[in-house]
């Protein structure tokens, strides 16, 4: 069975992927960085079942060890600082990470023998488009990202589809929307909302008018298996979607109306205490993706409704507190 490396393991997608390549029978390894405070509760069923490598994606002396020790036949690059707002203060850190991660590994696979038998799938973003004027976000339009994050990653992915045409990386880059099902992290709109809502505590909806493409987690894992079996996915491009736009309104409104939350205890047009600021005029007004490429090459589509997907997370969390912790 093929080798797959996953970087970013750790992470939200990162682990729940590993699950399934280890359902699927899949040899999977994970590249992570040797640091104190390490957490591997979030692929704690499979531990057993993978095989973490030390390493650093901004250190490409590591990097490049890593992966002549594994020869992966198939690398999933989905390593990367992605707090948006997060990024205005730490724009140097995203770019290392982000772009120079991505090229350590893109130039990495390059120099493992037959390269262009191996496969990389890298995650790019949907905030890679920017401040666009259409409504419904395709592949083709330019990208006019507007936050430093947003630069970062589409810089990577314009490194990544130049190495494609020059070198013949045989490479997909992945352009997600807003993805929820965090176990582990209740930082997220989706996360946030449901956790709060629960203990019954005052909730911020800072942009209610902001519109979001909301993906439940699984459908975006299956697109990224999609991608790694599919000859058709090599130098290609794909948003990863619903198409379907919800306003952080309507989005906190359906929330509380499944939880039975009283949204007099929220505070519309202002953001928690203490939430990183992001420059008004950068924030996209509504960030939709047309997913039709994906659908007609790959065969791609959701499965799971942004109201299936909420009552999932409702469903885990009425058990677990915002930590992941079981309740006693």
């Amino acid at each position: 069975m093929a080798k797959v490396l996953i970087t970013g393991i750790l992470g939200f997608i990162g682990s729940n992927l590993a699950e399934k390549l280890v359902d699927g029978g899949y040899e999977v390894y994970g590249i992570a960085r040797r640091v104190a405070n390490r957490n591997l509760e979030v692929i704690s069923k499979i531990l057993q079942d993978v095989t973490l490598v030390s390493g650093d994606v901004t250190d490409y002396v590591s990097i490049r060890n890593a992966l002549k020790t594994i020869s992966p036949d198939v690398v999933f690059h989905l390593a990367a600082l992605t707090p948006v707002r997060d990024s205005f203060e730490r724009p140097f850190e995203y770019q290392q990470a982000n772009l120079l991660g991505t090229m350590n590994i893109a130039h990495a696979m390059l120099e493992l023998p037959d390269p262009q038998t191996r496969k990389l799938i890298a995650a790019s973003t949907a905030e890679v488009y920017g401040l666009q004027e259409k409504e419904s976000l395709e592949e083709r339009l330019a990208l006019k990202p507007s936050s430093p994050y947003a630069v970062s990653k589409a810089a990577a992915d314009l490194y990544l589809r130049m190495l494609s045409h020059t070198f013949n990386l045989n490479c997909t880059v992945m352009r997600p929307t807003n993805t929820y099902g965090r176990k582990f992290d209740t930082s997220f709109i989706i996360e946030y909302l449901v956790t709060y809502m629960l203990e019954g505590e005052k909730i911020y909806v800072g942009s209610p008018s902001s519109v979001r493409d909301y993906m439940y987690v699984d459908d975006h894992v299956s697109a990224y298996l999609l991608a790694m079996k599919s000859p058709r996915a090599k130098g290609q491009v794909y948003n990863v979607g619903t198409g379907i736009g919800t306003s952080n309104s309507k989005l906190a409104n359906m929330i509380a109306k499944k939880i039975g939350f009283d949204m007099e205890n929220a505070v519309l047009g202002s953001y928690p205490p203490g939430y990183p600021y992001r420059p008004p005029i950068s924030d996209q007004p509504s960030i939709v993706l047309d997913s039709a490429k994906i659908r007609k090459e790959l065969n791609w589509a959701p499965k799971i409704s942004l109201s299936e997907g909420i009552d999932k997370v409702i469903s885990y969390f009425q058990k677990f507190n915002k930590k992941g912790k079981k309740q006693i």
